[in-house]
């Protein structure tokens, strides 16, 4: 089939956007970045662009077929609009909800593919989800688990802020969408804590907001049960509630994230757990179908990159591949429950994910380049 993208624009080169253009580039895309202060080198030009700024914005985007946003989730809508705009594919690694059906609206009338939430959670988590979900004849309950940690904790939080600070508080502080008893509704993060053992780490997970996406809309009227929730170590909601609510630092999200970052600041030795569960009947017998890994850092391209990093470049990376390759849609809004699991990983960048593995961690490796 006609490859559909050739030249992608990636903006923002945080540890994640440059990773993303890297891999983009490696895959044999002709890449070009820009980010509001670009530093540093790169195998790919840079430009500086305050996206805000809407004429200078449109002009980035000319002659290109393809937009990237790895920027705040709060400017996002505003690239996609221009991405319409433009007659350009746009994907996003948001977990807003609010974004996300913006961006859905937009999709109604684009005549190009409009895809936000490709990242880890909300993103590779729904491609999994979905596909397990696929070989049931009818489905009791769909539990989805992401975590993203320190493989070495300490101290009572037992956390580290790898991931954006803001981001990370909009999920303790925003409503999560589920489906109980058949019924979809709205309940509170921090709640619904349980116990998870993997690879015999003992872990607890709670409800944050965003990690579906939109699987209540696609799975409303087929499942009787649907949430997902962050993985932690034990004892880490307990203590976000209290420095939240009782603190009432949910009165001033950015001074609570300040406060965090400063006080678990990022580690390379990261680790991502995953634990998706999918219990229904098949055949007139109840069956449990489970996909339980975990992440560690890999090498890729010479570096050594934390694992929540290289997990959701990758994600993102291979759905560009599969829209380019004509595996997905050409227009129109894309849901990461639409994306076949193993097709997935048949892509340059899905490849990582299906790691050799030793113990239940994938070992490192070398990113070999285009393939």
């Amino acid at each position: 089939m006609t490859a559909r993208i050739g030249s992608v624009l990636v903006l923002g080169l945080g540890k994640v956007g440059h990773l993303v253009a890297l891999l983009l580039h490696e895959t044999g895309f002709a890449v070009a970045a820009a980010d509001r202060q670009p530093a540093g080198n790169h195998p790919f030009p840079v430009q500086a662009l305050d996206v805000a700024d809407r004429a200078a914005l449109a002009e980035a985007l000319q002659g290109r077929s393809a937009v990237v946003s790895c920027l705040p989730y709060h400017v996002n809508a505003g690239v996609a609009r221009a991405a319409a705009d433009c007659g350009v594919h746009y994907f996003d690694l948001t977990e807003d909800v609010g974004t996300t059906r913006e961006i859905m609206a937009l999709s109604r009338t684009a005549e190009v593919v409009m895809a936000p939430q490709c990242g880890l959670a909300p993103g590779f988590i729904a491609i999994v989800g979905a596909s397990l979900a696929r070989r049931f004849e009818r489905i009791r309950r769909i539990r989805l688990r992401v975590g993203a940690l320190p493989r070495h904790p300490t101290g009572l939080l037992g956390y580290a802020f790898n991931w954006s600070p803001e981001g990370v508080v909009n999920e303790y502080l925003n409503d999560c969408e589920v489906i109980e008893d058949g019924v979809r509704k709205w309940v509170s993060p921090l709640e619904w804590v349980e116990m998870l053992v993997i690879d015999g780490i003992q872990l607890e997970a709670f409800t944050t907001s965003g990690g579906l996406g939109t699987m209540c809309a696609t799975f409303e009227g087929r499942v009787e049960n649907l949430d997902y929730k962050s993985i932690r170590y034990p004892g880490h909601a307990a203590l976000m509630n209290f420095f939240l609510h009782e603190l009432l630092l949910r009165n001033d999200r950015a001074h609570a994230g300040r406060i965090l970052v400063n006080a678990k600041p990022p580690v390379n030795d990261d680790v991502v757990y995953i634990h998706a569960s999918v219990e229904g009947w098949v055949g007139g017998s109840l069956l449990r179908d489970e996909f339980v890994r975990t992440y560690l850092p890999v090498e890729i391209a010479g570096e050594t990159r934390r694992a929540i990093a290289w997990t959701t470049a990758a994600s993102i990376c291979a759905v560009v591949e599969m829209v380019h390759r004509g595996m997905l849609p050409d227009r129109g809004f894309l849901r990461q429950e639409e994306i076949a699991l193993d097709d997935f990983l048949t892509t340059h960048n899905g490849r990582l994910y299906a790691g050799r593995r030793h113990g239940g961690l994938l070992e490192e490796r070398q990113h070999s380049g285009a393939g």
